[in-house]
């Protein structure tokens, strides 16, 4: 079987892995054809940086191409000539249109249990919703956002301590599993319902900012949604920006220094204790690992001795 990838993130980068095959033996998956996006500057200093599938692509010797857009004529050629059976999308993070759609068949897998989280963010939303389950769905990619009928799904559980790190690495291993055998069995398509559809938006600066006046249980969950790709960030009283990589919840009647005292109830970040803490509405947060900026992370009690801080921030 012919097929053609299209990816660009980290966890496209494990599927297209695994259509290539273990230990890095192909099979007859092995696309013919890699295309993603273009290198872009990243990083501190601007440098060009190639997206993950792109890495991957070259290291497992694939024919790789970065068009500005996979819907010109020029592309469209390039994969015509491939002839391909399949065109597997996964993550590739730009509309395809348009006579792709109509030409091949497209199977895009999709990190979320359709049609729950359609959209940019699926397993950052899942976590910060408080979902207990998510899962993979193999669909038809269509114009609509991420709305084709699907093929094949399987569930994952949300733990108590999953970041979208852990959950990610599950995720990957459980979407090569559906989408080998879907390229197997070629199971039939079913439409997805018309209710139960939410949105997973794409991440904004403010999505990253732990806000004093929502609960201290949704703010962990923003933690957790967040790391380790781009964490979540607390603003200090001068204005700063410092990034917070762990946190917990701290359980009413649990006090926050060894003297027992009260927790504030006044929202923001303060020391106490040895301790960096967010008071919530409601709720406190223990802020467990921090970054300042440009800096590496470490243990909050480290930042505060190394800063002399106490009291308010």
């Amino acid at each position: 079987m012919r097929t053609v990838f299209l990816g660009t993130s980290e966890f496209a980068a494990a599927l297209l892995a695994r259509l290539v095959g273990e230990r890095g033996q192909p099979d007859s998956y092995a696309p013919a054809l890699v295309l993603t996006r273009p290198d872009r500057p990243a990083g501190r200093g601007r440098k060009l940086s190639s997206p993950p599938v792109a890495e991957r692509a070259r290291v497992l010797g694939l024919e790789l191409a970065q068009p500005e857009s996979v819907n010109d004529s020029a592309t469209c050629e390039l994969i015509a000539d491939i002839a391909p059976d399949v065109v597997v999308v996964c993550a590739f993070g730009a509309l395809v249109k348009e006579p792709l759609l109509s030409d091949y068949e497209m199977l895009n897998v999709h990190p979320s249990l359709l049609p729950r989280w359609r959209g940019a963010a699926p397993i950052e939303r899942a976590i910060m919703a408080g979902d207990e389950r998510t899962g993979v769905s193999i669909m038809r990619l269509t114009a609509g956002l991420d709305s084709g009928p699907v093929c094949l799904e399987g569930v994952e559980p949300i733990r108590a301590e999953d970041t979208f790190g852990t959950l990610a690495a599950r995720l990957q291993e459980l979407g090569g599993e559906l989408l080998v055998r879907a390229l197997d069995e070629a199971p039939p398509f079913v439409e997805q319902p018309g209710h139960g559809v939410t949105y997973a938006e794409k991440l904004t600066p403010a999505d990253r900012l732990l806000d004093p006046a929502r609960p201290a249980h949704e703010l962990e969950r923003v933690v957790r949604a967040l790391n380790p790709h781009i964490g979540a960030r607390v603003e200090l009283a001068d204005g700063s920006l410092l990034g917070v990589q762990r946190a917990k919840v701290i359980e009413s009647g649990e006090s926050h220094s060894g003297a027992g005292e009260a927790l504030e109830s006044e929202p923001g970040p303060y020391a106490r204790g040895g301790r960096l803490l967010l008071g919530c509405t409601p709720g406190v947060l223990d802020l467990l690992v921090v970054q300042p900026p440009g800096g590496r992370a470490m243990d909050a009690s480290a930042y505060l001795r190394g800063h002399g801080l106490a009291g308010r921030l």
